[in-house]
């Protein structure tokens, strides 16, 4: 439907190409400091959450007896595992690289809270994949963390000992949220772009 200024869709796609025009989403060039160690960190920490998807979806094809008994489930349940490692070591040292860069500097205040909320919600995505491994660890974090739950009067809603509710909200609900919150991470990024590093002086380098 067309109304005065032109359709919805025109008036979206300006509005998409006023805030994220295509040199800024695809650049050919970045500055000097892109190549710094606390962004390399970045890139291994989205690298890993690919190994942590893939490896997952092939688990919750197959369910805990595959992944308990067979030597190949055996296998993927490792890789999962490993890459949540890795996903939370380097995603960790990203967060801190940017927390002593000042990494909301310039207008990054969104992209610094995203990624504050990416590692949020991986916790809880991390915690509700060890409730649902289906071994004495799962049952014995599940029944200690019951009481926490209880504690803080949250038990009522997130039911540590339903291997239903956790599992659901691990193979569903909580990585479509951090996949969401990655894309929304990058896409801060690329509008606003890195931030400058800071010199001896505390004076931003141009």
């Amino acid at each position: 439907m067309s109304v005065a200024g032109g359709s919805w869709t025109a008036r979206a796609r300006g509005y998409l190409e006023r805030r994220l025009p295509s040199t800024n989403l695809l650049p050919e060039r970045q500055p000097y400091y892109v190549g710094s160690w606390v962004y390399v960190f970045g890139v291994v920490t989205i690298a890993a959450l690919v190994w942590v998807i893939a490896s997952g979806v092939v688990l919750s094809f197959f369910g805990p007896q595959w992944w308990h008994v067979s030597s190949v489930g055996r296998f993927f349940n490792s890789l999962h595992f490993w890459s949540v490692q890795l996903f939370f070591v380097f995603m960790v040292l990203h967060l801190w690289g940017q927390y002593f860069a000042a990494g909301w500097r310039d207008g990054r205040a969104k992209t610094w809270m995203a990624g504050v909320v990416i590692f949020l919600v991986s916790i809880v995505a991390a915690f509700n994949g060890y409730v649902s491994q289906q071994n004495f660890d799962a049952q014995w974090i599940a029944v200690n963390a019951k009481d926490a739950m209880n504690s803080v009067g949250a038990g009522a809603f997130f039911n540590v000992l339903n291997f239903g509710q956790m599992y659901g909200m691990h193979v569903v609900l909580l990585p479509l949220a951090v996949l969401f919150l990655v894309g929304l991470h990058i896409v801060l990024v690329r509008m606003k772009g890195v931030v400058k590093p800071i010199s001896r002086s505390g004076e931003v380098r141009s």
